[in-house]
């Protein structure tokens, strides 16, 4: 299948409204969130550098087929994929695969211009066993998973992660962190403490506006250090 990439940003919101249908159409409405999250994310790549924040989008011929966001998190040199999406109309094998594989070498370009010799790893978060209600999600989240340790990523263990919430209603959600290394290697805990740190600042307080007791609140319960996340 021949893709065609475009990428939405904040000066050039083209294609967003369309993708953002496949979003909504993609995600219960209890884990979607505010558009305007996507769009603070878009204003954080024009100043935020050298994190930054993709939002991209894939079409064959016309038709919408595709939809990845993700961050950079410069400190860490990690990328932080947020949303992969593939529009259910098309059964086009490797839909996914191809999209994973072009974010992650947008990825790359950022790490290159930051000024790494190449990105050291790529993190994602899925949700787990206990969050299915239905046999058709359960399946889902067993072709997730699969799908994601196909392309390089393990699942981390020994390591609590708690999504901070993202509505008002103020729960953390657990989640499994899968991660991906340059050298298929497993990182040290430590190491994934830093990422999940990073992944809190840029995306959850920067990107999603969460008050910063909210975050400290969710940051502590995964006791990833001593230390508050904000000094």
């Amino acid at each position: 299948m021949e893709i065609t990439w475009k990428e939405v940003s904040y000066i050039n919101q083209k294609n967003l409204q369309e993708a953002l249908t496949l979003y909504h159409d993609s995600f219960p409405i209890e884990v979607r969130e505010p558009e305007s999250v996507f769009l603070q994310s878009l204003r954080n790549a024009e100043t935020r550098l050298p994190n930054q924040y993709h939002f991209l989008v894939g079409f064959q011929d016309e038709m919408l087929v595709s939809l990845v966001t993700a961050h950079y998190l410069a400190d860490v040199n990690t990328g932080f994929i947020v949303y992969l999406v593939t529009n259910p109309k098309v059964r086009s094998k490797g839909l996914g695969a191809q999209s994973l594989q072009r974010i992650e070498e947008v990825l790359q370009q950022d790490s290159i211009a930051a000024g790494y010799e190449s990105l050291d790893a790529i993190v994602l978060e899925t949700e787990t066993p206990e969050m299915v209600h239905t046999e058709k999600e359960k399946d889902d989240c067993v072709k997730r998973t699969n799908f994601f340790m196909r392309n390089g990523f393990y699942k981390v263990k020994d390591f609590l992660y708690l999504q901070p919430p993202i509505h008002d209603d103020g729960v953390d959600v657990p989640l499994h962190l899968f991660i991906k290394t340059i050298g298929n290697q497993e990182l040290p805990l430590s190491e994934v403490r830093r990422i999940v740190k990073a992944m809190y600042l840029e995306k959850y307080y920067h990107g999603n506006s969460i008050e910063k007791e909210v975050l400290n609140r969710s940051y502590n319960k995964m006791n990833v250090e001593k230390t508050s996340l904000f000094y």
